[in-house]
């Protein structure tokens, strides 16, 4: 049976979006996370590298954490992660020992991005969807790095 339109992966990238929107409102670049298991979201997160003063503290890992600790579990493999922006290799490193389900982002990352260095920083069972509300990402993004410049 076919997931309900409400349940789409646009739907969880919406709320993904959310995430990238509050980071955006605190100075964060603007990238955001969703953790989602039997169609029910566990985990939500977004850019706190500034706040946190901590460079590991992206969305991705921060989502990651918070769904192992909700699930009492350090794999994830039932999981889906609904990501903004392309994961940095330390991202994809983190899904690739959470033994990550499936990945679905947004905006590609042509300097920072895993696909830089190819797809085996990735468990190998690992559904990887690029490319979902892409443009609505890149959006957010530009809108951050232009008002930083200004």
């Amino acid at each position: 049976m076919a997931e309900p339109v409400i349940y789409s992966h646009e739907y969880w990238m919406q709320e993904a979006m959310k995430q990238a929107q509050v980071a955006f409102e605190e100075g964060e670049i603007p990238v955001g996370a969703v953790v989602v298991v039997k169609n029910r979201i566990i985990a939500k997160a977004y850019n706190q590298t500034e706040r946190l003063t901590d460079v590991t503290a992206h969305a991705e890992i921060l989502a990651i954490t918070a769904a192992a600790n909700t699930l009492g579990s350090k794999y994830l493999p039932e999981c889906r992660l609904y990501v903004t922006l392309e994961p940095c290799a330390m991202c994809a490193g983190a899904a690739y020992w959470a033994q990550l389900g499936e990945l679905h982002y947004g905006a590609a990352d042509p300097k920072r991005g895993f696909t830089r260095l190819g797809s085996s920083l990735l468990h190998p069972k690992t559904k990887v969807t690029a490319g979902l509300l892409q443009e609505n990402s890149q959006i957010l993004l530009q809108a951050f790095f232009r008002n930083l410049r200004n």
